[in-house]
């Protein structure tokens, strides 16, 4: 199943359509994306019987999509979470993941304008995204794929002199501007992925590569980041965890690269779509 949040409802897309969940369900689902994760195990069941995706609907037009989840309890964000990122930052990979936080007032739609601050240096991390579906409380990478309701396409868009200022990185700070933590176009049930854990991932600026890499490149695998975080809180559902960027970043190339004003920042992964950002 591919679910998308556009102009603030829910929808179902195939192919080029978009099949409205509340009309489609006569009311027994909320038209808010926020609201399907707490029912999500009815929701699917609802999707499987009633195959609503095979009904007439609207155009899908990614440019009007937002964030799949877009009012999560808890955002989490991975660093270092593969060998070449951790090598070009000039640190050991980790021997357990590294969590921080991003703040909801950053999530934007797939498509849209980031403004950059005044003074900064900012950079482009494109990341696999995990939603959670069910929620998720010691339990082991076996079992962690069944609490996940799908994935889709993030940017940790970072602001790296505030993240690196003072005696301890501000990470959350620097990751959190306006429009600095897009998403979408799609949310995408595992089973439709050609491989849940070996995706093709990458972003270009202005049409020049910058990023290619394959999920399975992954120091911690979805499943491992889920079981770790398990054991020292609840996971709920819709709630959305950033996977960790592979290398490419701006400030680990000589010379350094950030974005400016007019550049095109274009993310993909392979089974769920891309993003582009316009900044100014």
């Amino acid at each position: 199943m591919r679910a998308a949040n556009i102009n603030g409802r829910l929808k179902i897309v195939s192919g080029d359509a978009a099949c409205d969940v509340a009309n489609a369900s006569n009311g027994r689902f909320s038209p808010d994306p926020a609201a399907i994760y707490e029912r999500w195990d009815e929701f699917t069941a609802w999707v499987r019987e009633k195959d609503p995706a095979s009904r007439a609907g609207e155009p899908f037009d990614p440019t009007r999509t937002g964030p799949p989840s877009p009012r999560p309890r808890q955002v989490f964000a991975v660093a270092l979470n593969y060998v070449d990122h951790a090598a070009e930052s000039g640190v050991k990979p980790p021997e357990d993941p590294l969590f921080f936080t991003k703040y909801p007032s950053a999530f934007a739609g797939a498509y849209g304008t980031v403004g950059l601050p005044e003074d900064g240096n900012v950079d482009w991390e494109c990341e696999l995204v995990a939603i959670i579906g069910r929620e998720a409380y010691l339990i082991d990478a076996a079992a962690a794929w069944s609490h996940v309701a799908g994935v889709t396409i993030g940017q940790d868009i970072s602001e790296r002199k505030l993240q690196r200022s003072g005696p301890l990185p501000q990470f959350s700070l620097g990751k959190s501007y306006p429009g600095f933590a897009p998403q979408g176009p799609v949310l995408v049930t595992p089973d439709e992925l050609p491989d849940r854990d070996d995706l093709a991932i990458g972003c270009d600026v202005n049409g020049a590569p910058m990023q290619k890499a394959r999920t399975g490149d992954m120091i911690f695998p979805v499943p491992q980041l889920i079981a770790f975080l398990s054991k020292v809180v609840t996971l709920y559902p819709g709630d959305v965890i950033f996977t960790g960027t592979p290398p490419g970043v701006g400030m680990g190339r000589n010379p350094q690269v950030f974005l400016k004003r007019g550049d095109r920042l274009r993310s993909y992964i392979e089974g769920i779509g891309e993003m582009i950002q316009d900044f100014r």
